[in-house]
């Protein structure tokens, strides 16, 4: 397997200050689970929303909370049930008998962080309901359009489509969300660690803001500013064209995914405090921008097996 080319350049690393406390916050909290922290705040910086998916039990709520906790940020939580609406989560307009008129009263949808927990258990039409949110950063209902505070960051998990009670998500849904990651079982001793400690729910309570708004937005526009090569951007470009015509997925990453992989892997090397695009910033983030995204044919592959299959079938020069 053709080893990975790491986005690592000691002359030029600075990681954005506030970073480092944020992540010591973070890790304290949910132990041995730092990658996938790194992977939450990449998708956050990159504007993109976060999909988890694993088998109850395992911190993705956590996660979740302690981000938002962490990050400053309004926070609402929506529990998706096979009877929740689309009006659940946009809001509906009441009639004020006093003023005569209808109001309309916000949803959890009006909120920064928003935690849609469990997301394949609500039906298809609930499901959707977040579809422009996360898309246009705007919600219509009833005629108006309404404009989604800034920043606005979905965090939904779901259970493995096996279990009993869940619809899978459509393509449609799935092309939302920028990238899916997996909790996994802890390791021995962050577990034991685990068994030993306080309840990490109560944890949440004692954290504290370690950016605000102002600074995550600052973080969001310097993205942009990580300098892709041509040499980088033709990797890239024949990483996509490897997955549509090398015959091993059904479909190959569509143009929108290559924008997508290529905003978040500026986004991972700003987090690794680096200004210049590196293949290993494109390896890094691979398996969980590409691994919703592709069908492999004539068997299933988890994330990490489609990113490795890539990343050793498309040459770095």
């Amino acid at each position: 397997m053709q080893e990975k080319i790491r986005a690592i350049n000691p002359g030029t690393k600075k990681v954005p200050q506030s970073l480092p406390p944020l992540f010591d916050q973070l890790d304290s909290v949910i132990l041995g689970k730092s990658r996938q922290l790194r992977l939450a705040m990449t998708c956050l910086l990159a504007k993109g929303h976060l999909l988890i998916e694993d088998v109850p039990g395992l911190g993705k709520t956590v996660l979740a909370h302690s981000l938002g906790k962490a990050l400053g940020l309004e926070y609402k939580r929506v529990q998706f049930t096979s009877d929740l609406l689309p009006g659940d989560i946009l809001g509906i307009s009441v009639y004020d008998r006093n003023s005569s008129q209808f109001h309309f009263n916000e949803g959890p949808i009006f909120t920064n962080l928003l935690l849609a927990d469990e997301i394949n258990r609500a039906t298809p039409k609930t499901q959707s309901a977040l579809l422009e949110g996360m898309e246009e950063r705007q919600v219509s209902v009833e005629g108006n359009t309404r404009l989604l505070p800034e920043p606005f960051f979905v965090i939904a998990t779901q259970n493995p489509t096996e279990q009993q009670g869940t619809f899978p998500l459509p393509e449609s849904q799935l092309d939302r969300f920028l990238m899916r990651i997996e909790m996994g079982y802890p390791n021995r001793d962050s577990e034991i660690e685990l068994f030993r400690g306080q309840d990490r729910r109560e944890m949440l309570e004692g954290l504290e803001a370690v950016l605000d708004q102002s600074e995550l937005l600052e973080m969001q526009k310097k993205v942009d500013e990580v300098h892709a090569s041509d040499t980088v951007l033709d990797y890239l470009y024949r990483i996509l064209y490897f997955t549509r015509q090398s015959g091993v997925f059904q479909n190959g990453l569509s143009t929108r995914a290559g924008l997508a992989l290529l905003r978040a892997s500026r986004a991972w090397a700003l987090v690794n405090g680096e200004d210049k695009l590196l293949p290993g910033d494109i390896q890094e983030v691979l398996p969980s921008v590409a691994g919703h995204r592709l069908m492999p044919v004539g068997g299933r592959m988890t994330p990490q097996q489609i990113g490795e299959r890539i990343i050793e079938s498309v040459s770095v020069e």
